[in-house]
């Protein structure tokens, strides 16, 4: 029972904190999106922040696990290019949480969760040895530090673009995408 609250109340974190943000969601809109008292809620997250760092851990799981699945036998840019397609269909499915970079609670909150960290590291390892692999085949641009590709394709998950080509009803999902991909991958200079 308490394994199912604290999941419902992950599910619930993660929704708001993708539709309204990390300052904008409070922890009263969660305990009653949830139906439980607030006190209630404190009892399994004394904060705020503990409460993004749950969600966060959670996402970081879930991308353990989508790298768990993909085959060895993908060139390592294949490897990258599903990786940040995956986040970017989190992304617009409304999965994947916003946080802000700058507020010093929630990054020292996430900082010490070993959780999340441990999970960052592995995830961070996996994804610069594909970067490293990619360059060293000439796929990547090897005059770009390995830790600066990785912070881009990092950022793909939080992307206002998806949002903002979603909101004008021009394209689907997959044709967002397919659209961010290219600018990504392949840049905006003319071929």
């Amino acid at each position: 029972m308490l394994e199912a609250r604290e999941g419902a109340i992950i599910q619930s974190v993660n929704r708001l904190l993708a539709e309204k943000g990390f300052e904008s969601m409070t922890v009263d809109e969660v305990a009653a999106d949830v139906g439980i008292a607030k006190a209630s809620l404190y009892k399994h997250f004394p904060s705020k922040e503990d409460l993004a760092a749950a969600a966060m851990v959670s996402v970081m799981r879930r991308a353990q696990a989508f790298l768990d699945t993909l085959p060895a036998g993908p060139s390592p840019m294949e490897q990258l290019r599903a990786v940040v397609r995956w986040t970017m269909g989190l992304k617009l499915a409304g999965e994947m949480p916003s946080l802000p970079s700058q507020n010093s609670r929630l990054r020292s909150a996430l900082m010490g969760n070993k959780a999340y960290m441990d999970g960052l590291i592995d995830v961070s390892d996996r994804l610069g040895a594909w970067i490293e692999a990619a360059q060293a085949q000439g796929a990547l641009n090897p005059k770009l530090p390995p830790i600066a590709v990785l912070y881009t394709l990092y950022a793909r998950a939080c992307d206002p673009v998806l949002e903002f080509l979603k909101m004008s009803g021009l394209y689907r999902d997959e044709e967002i995408i397919e659209l961010v991909m290219t600018t990504c991958f392949d840049g905006l200079k003319s071929r």
